[in-house]
């Protein structure tokens, strides 16, 4: 299968498209996770995560049939936590990363959860920039979390995900994002 690039005129990025990762997803899934973690989760794991359907979530991102990135969320009583996002380094900065996490915040409160929470690294400001935006604050830090790299986390939380504040904020990010789609397709001839 041919790599479809963003710079691709013929694909456009208003063609992504969600879907429930799968196994058949997981080669390419495994390609991306090597690629920008240092300690890539195992393929026995993501197995083991994806077979949980009443406890996890899994997402991919595809764009023209060909997986760009891939998020995760846990269901624990009334929180939901991201266990992992990504996207591959040649679709970073096209909003692959806020279309997967609006999924899975969506598809949390849907389940019934009131908080929402994450890891992130400390150095990785472009990923606290997102969830920032999506009302994550920064409420402690696990000191040496990421063990391959002695890094620190922040621990980042939403506290009232049910809340109509909440509610009203995801809606400007759909709008944001569909806006940026509906930008990409005039500019598109």
């Amino acid at each position: 299968m041919a790599v479809r690039r963003r710079d691709d005129p013929s694909s456009p990025l208003k063609e992504l498209d969600l879907a429930r990762m799968r196994r058949r997803h997981l080669k390419r899934v495994m390609a991306i996770e090597s690629t920008v973690y240092p300690r890539p989760w195992s393929l026995t794991l993501f197995l083991s995560e994806i077979a949980q359907r009443n406890t996890r979530t899994y997402l991919v991102a595809r764009h023209g049939g060909y997986v760009v990135g891939y998020a995760g969320m846990m269901f624990t009583g009334r929180e939901a936590h991201v266990t992992n996002i990504a996207v591959d380094p040649d679709y970073h900065g096209m909003r692959v990363g806020t279309s997967l996490l609006l999924a899975l915040v969506t598809e949390g409160i849907a389940r019934g959860a009131e908080t929402l929470s994450l890891e992130v690294r400390v150095t990785n400001i472009g990923a606290q920039n997102m969830y920032a935006k999506f009302g994550f604050e920064v409420t402690s830090v696990r000191k040496g979390y990421y063990v391959e790299t002695k890094e620190d986390a922040y621990v980042m939380i939403v506290e009232d995900a049910r809340s109509t504040d909440y509610r009203l904020q995801l809606q400007r990010i759909r709008d944001e994002l569909d806006a940026h789609r509906n930008d990409e397709t005039a500019t598109d001839g």
